[in-house]
């Protein structure tokens, strides 16, 4: 069966290179104007909307914004996971999205892998790490023989930096960090060409960081893997990435080159996500001032909002007065200020405004406080005082009256509540009373 599957391997139902872009780089993979929706009717929620961006083969395209922005919606898409609702996805020209014959859908999942953000819940704890490692080849007859299959797994096993004893043993034996190299292992034994990386490194400790990123880059460069890697971390990805593409709220609103974008923020959502990174030092950190995005800075009431590319291969989102003022910004060919930091005598006075501030509230909760210690204990506000003074209105009035007098305000509100809803039905209803009687009359 191995072999026979071996066989049909040469037989792939992809072209051998995809469409040329206009840079004259090989587009691996198009995501083309893409709707993800979850739920139907009513309680249907859009996570994605009308997303376009182009992965060049051998690049890594990072795709960075905030939880819940829709990045791994993207990603569960591309590996087939995720269904459309609109738009497609290509695969070196050969739409991969939607209903495909079976043998294309094996095609797709034998070449884009995928790495997820958990590396303890993404593994079977059941299985030992050679069964993990082995099964893609198992499912697919990648392997000649036993001898072959075996030589596969430990080759890859010691490419992670792990030890040929360590594929008898099972998941929870291992570290996190451990666990990462071998969901990175079971995805590279299947020799892909195309690595979705779901935030691979967010549940790791910082100090294993950066051998697992340096592990991916190191496969990169020897298999000429393309990566789309999902990130909300910019400082990470500026320096693992060829290119960015921004989403926010399920849109793509800018994608550029690393250099380009981190220079030229020019989207205000991009602007805030870089002001976010932390500076190393403790001071200027302590100084700087973080940019916060408002969406409601966009007019979108007549001029409808484009995805446009600006030139220098620079694409953002915006309407078209926001485009020009977009061009005109990036035409000066002067980098971007994203961070601002401001002078000690201006952060004394805004450490003197915010405690002010701090004051200010401190003395309203204060006042609160104490009246609320002065109400009476009884002064509970309890519904049946409203319940009563609806069918009372006139008793209720009275009482909320005497409640007043003896400062039970809530009861005092909720009996004028009670009655002043009480005098109001009662009204509507000799208005309608006296409309029968004159119609009756007539």
């Amino acid at each position: 069966m191995a072999k026979k599957e071996t066989a049909k391997k040469g037989r792939s139902l992809f072209p051998e290179h995809g469409p040329i872009a206009e840079n004259g780089r090989e587009i691996l993979l198009s995501v083309k104007d893409i709707d993800i929706t979850f739920g139907k009717g009513d309680s249907a929620v859009r996570a994605v909307t009308d997303a376009s961006f182009d992965i060049y083969k051998g690049e890594t395209f990072s795709l960075v914004g905030e939880s819940g922005s829709g990045k791994t919606t993207i990603g569960r898409a591309v590996i087939r996971v995720n269904p459309l609702a609109a738009g497609e996805i290509l695969y070196k020209g050969v739409r991969i999205s939607g209903k495909i014959p079976h043998a294309l859908d094996r095609e797709v999942i034998r070449n884009v892998q995928m790495v997820f953000q958990d590396p303890a819940a993404s593994l079977n704890e059941r299985a030992t790490v050679d069964y993990i490692i082995s099964e893609g080849l198992y499912n697919f007859g990648l392997f000649e023989n036993e001898a072959d299959r075996v030589r596969k797994v430990e080759n890859m096993i010691h490419q992670v930096g792990l030890l040929p004893e360590h594929l008898t043993r099972y998941p929870h034996e291992f570290s996190g960090g451990q666990r990462q190299r071998i969901g990175i292992a079971r995805a590279m034994v299947m020799e892909p060409e195309l690595v979705v990386a779901d935030e691979p490194i967010s549940a790791l400790d910082v100090s294993i960081r950066a051998q697992v990123l340096n592990l991916m880059k190191e496969f990169q460069r020897e298999k000429g893997i393309t990566y789309l890697f999902i990130a909300h971390d910019l400082s990470v990805v500026r320096f693992i990435s060829d290119r960015i593409g921004v989403i926010y709220k399920g849109r793509i609103v800018e994608v550029a080159e690393a250099e380009e974008l981190f220079n030229f923020p020019l989207h205000p959502y991009t602007h805030s996500l870089i002001s976010a990174i932390p500076i190393p030092d403790p001071q200027l950190e302590k100084n700087k001032v973080q940019y916060v995005y408002d969406p409601s800075i966009h007019d979108y009431s007549t001029d409808q909002p484009e995805f446009v590319n600006i030139g220098h291969d620079h694409w953002v989102y915006g309407n078209k007065k926001e485009i020009q003022e977009y061009k005109a910004l990036r035409e000066k060919g002067e980098p971007v200020k994203a961070v601002n930091i401001i002078s000690p005598d201006e952060v004394e006075k805004a450490a003197e405004a915010r405690k002010a501030n701090e004051e200010l509230q401190s003395k309203k909760m204060e006042k609160e406080l104490e009246e609320f210690l002065q109400s009476p204990t009884r002064d509970t506000g309890s519904f049946w005082y409203a319940f009563l003074s609806f069918f009372l209105p006139v008793l209720g009035l009275i009482g909320g009256l005497i409640f007043k007098h003896f400062h039970f305000k809530r009861n005092a509100r909720s009996c004028f509540k009670g009655a002043v809803i009480g005098l109001i039905t009662l009204g509507v209803i000799l208005i309608i009373f006296v409309l029968l009687l004159i119609l009756a009359v007539i």
